[in-house]
């Protein structure tokens, strides 16, 4: 068995209908592969909506397309938020430390990793809790489109929804732990140290070989022993997927990073929804 599959989940009270004297965020997470969102109602504390679809972009600009279709066809999109946050998901993006920023020249930064084009928009979050900027590359046609359907929004990439928060909640271990994020192609990795940030990378991937490859390569790079440190995964991923048994073979303590939200939901959502969804459930 491999990832699970990724199939429209809808997740909502089927009598969901917002309303103008409650207190809604929206929060959304994109990539070429898929559009996802959640409506948070802060008057209640608690969410009310997740659904997310899958697409097969190529191009920004065919992401564009799917995007503005999902928002013809959404009710729930329609809607006056006071609150919204976007989420960016590729691995266009580099961590830069602090003292040496300049923002001036973010392109400089992403062209030591990868290749930019010369119509690019280059963009960056703060990371306070590593002392670091992280300059990426958004989907700004998309952003655009929010902008001309909502006004100003909040936007960040991945990597830093996921730096901030695993960093924020990891163990205080003397030893080396690693994070894996499992998208549908791309694996985005960290290792920390007692809340301190020892390594992070994304990197594209199309089968499990791939997948085990990655992990061991960074845990020989950082020196790390498969017989004792952890290897948490997080999103669409059990017990019984090939990726997590092909991952045990090799490393053996490994663990299927669940956590307690601090919010009500109207529906129960599995652990495996929350791994899924953390970056996106972590918006809110």
């Amino acid at each position: 068995m491999t990832k699970q599959k990724n199939k429209l989940l809808k997740l909502k009270n089927n009598n969901l209908a917002l309303s103008a004297k409650n207190n809604y965020s929206l929060s959304i997470q994109l990539s070429l592969d898929g559009f996802s969102f959640c409506i948070y109602n802060g008057t209640l504390e608690q969410l009310e909506a997740l659904k997310t679809y899958q697409i097969k972009a190529k191009t920004h600009k065919d992401l564009l397309t799917e995007i503005k279709s999902i928002f013809n066809k959404e009710p729930l999109l329609d809607f006056d938020f006071k609150k919204i946050s976007v989420c960016h998901v590729n691995n266009l993006s580099t961590l830069v430390p602090k003292s040496f920023f300049d923002n001036t020249k973010l392109n400089r930064y992403l062209n030591l990793s990868i290749k930019t084009l010369k119509n690019d928009y280059f963009d960056y979050d703060e990371l306070t809790v590593i002392d670091a900027v992280n300059v990426y590359i958004p989907f700004v046609n998309v952003n655009n489109f929010l902008i001309d359907k909502f006004g100003s929004f909040e936007f960040n990439h991945t990597s830093s929804l996921f730096i901030k928060n695993i960093l924020e909640h990891s163990s205080k271990s003397v030893n080396a732990n690693m994070y894996i994020y499992i998208f549908e192609n791309q694996l985005d990795i960290l290792v920390c140290r007692a809340h301190k940030l020892m390594l992070y990378n994304s990197f594209n991937y199309k089968t499990k070989e791939d997948f085990i490859y990655y992990i061991l390569f960074v845990a020989e790079q950082l020196e790390m022993d498969a017989k004792y440190f952890e290897l948490n995964l997080l999103g669409n991923i059990s017990t019984t997927s090939s990726y997590y048994n092909l991952a045990y073979t090799y490393v053996k303590n490994v663990k299927l990073f669940n956590y307690n939200l601090n919010y009500k939901t109207i529906i129960p959502l599995s652990d495996l929804q929350k791994r899924r969804f953390y970056n996106l459930l972590h918006q809110v």
